[in-house]
């Protein structure tokens, strides 16, 4: 993931990298489970990640995305709508449930990938333009976004 442009000095952004990584490695989970056809194990990660991505969401989009928006509209309404595409493929395994429609697991595996490419596109490109353009207010208010969120997550023990 992104390390070049020192963003992850900022602890918001070191945070919103930490939930990244803790994403791709529950995504890293989905592939075994489809290939076997254990569909319960997909809801299961499905669950996970709806955990890590809900508060990680609104730190984004109650905090980070609205200070971005004046100068990048077309881009973060393009990341909002990816947000509401994989939250939906999400939700269909969220009230604990194995979802029954056949077509399912292939939809979180194309929720997946597109949620790969999607965090992509906030490290390389999200993460260095807020480095690059928001003040101290801005940063003010994307902390707290994370406050509202129920603050970040605990580290991983090492």
């Amino acid at each position: 993931m992104c390390e070049y442009c020192g963003c992850q000095a900022l602890e918001t952004i070191d945070e919103l990298t930490r939930e990244h990584d803790e994403v791709v490695r529950l995504i890293s989970h989905l592939r075994p489970a489809h290939e076997a056809g254990r569909v319960a194990r997909l809801a299961e990660v499905a669950r996970e990640i709806a955990r890590v991505l809900g508060p990680h969401t609104q730190v984004e989009e109650h905090g980070l995305f609205p200070a971005l928006a004046g100068d990048f509209p077309d881009q973060i309404a393009a990341l909002e709508a990816e947000h509401r595409r994989i939250e939906a493929v999400l939700a269909e395994a969220a009230d604990g449930t194995t979802p029954s429609d056949p077509a399912w697991p292939d939809r979180l595996m194309a929720a997946a990938a597109l949620l790969r490419a999607h965090i992509l596109k906030e490290q390389d490109g999200v993460f260095p333009a807020a480095l690059a353009n928001l003040g101290t207010e801005q940063w003010e208010a994307v902390e707290a976004a994370r406050a509202g969120a129920g603050g970040a997550p605990a580290r991983p023990a090492a």
